[in-house]
């Protein structure tokens, strides 16, 4: 099953496959809290800082208008590639370096997440809490969700690596980003956290 995927303004849409999705998972993270504030994307956090993120296969995830629209950031030299629509600064999803590992973490913001198939693939936001102590609010931890979560997503990246799923709309054929992503400085990135 898909749904819609699409950045604020429209300029960038696609579709999710559901049924390539790993977990489901709300991040505290400070990086997470940084790439929203670096967005002036606040509405991506609940009240305690978190991001909800759909770990997926590559493949899960295509672009089908506003490709040109799709650009990248890193918070520092070696971090994740973070993706966004740069029309209207929405975030899209998060991805390793390199393109070998089949993985990418799709932001829920540019998810029809209002779909009662969302919930019903995925569970409820806020089930599995990761970098729960980061978080700006007390949230509850989640070990057991969590373990569970990090068990699918290790099966499912390893599915994908058998399977040889590496097909991304955001690195090409040769397996390098599709945007030069923008590094931020230290200070830029001390600033956003």
């Amino acid at each position: 099953m898909t749904i819609p995927l699409q950045c604020r303004c429209g300029a960038v849409q696609g579709t999710l496959d559901l049924d390539r999705a790993y977990a489901r998972a709300t991040c505290y993270c400070k990086d997470c809290r940084a790439f929203a504030r670096y967005l002036g994307a606040a509405e991506v956090l609940d009240a305690a800082g978190g991001t909800d993120i759909v770990p997926v296969a590559p493949s899960a995830v295509r672009i089908t208008d506003g490709v040109e629209h799709v650009a990248c950031m890193s918070l520092s030299p070696k971090g994740l590639l973070r993706w966004y629509a740069s029309c209207c600064r929405t975030p899209l999803a998060n991805t390793p370096r390199e393109s070998k590992l089949p993985y990418v973490g799709v932001v829920a913001a540019c998810l029809d997440a209002t779909a009662p198939a969302f919930d019903a693939a995925l569970g409820p936001r806020g089930r599995v809490a990761i970098a729960a102590p980061s978080a700006t609010a007390p949230v509850k931890p989640t070990p057991l969700a969590y373990a569970l979560a990090v068990a699918r997503i290790v099966a499912g990246v390893a599915g994908a690596r058998l399977r040889r799923d590496r097909v991304s709309p955001f690195f090409d054929a040769s397996g390098r980003p599709l945007r030069a992503p923008h590094v931020i400085t230290r200070e830029e990135r001390a600033a956003l956290q």
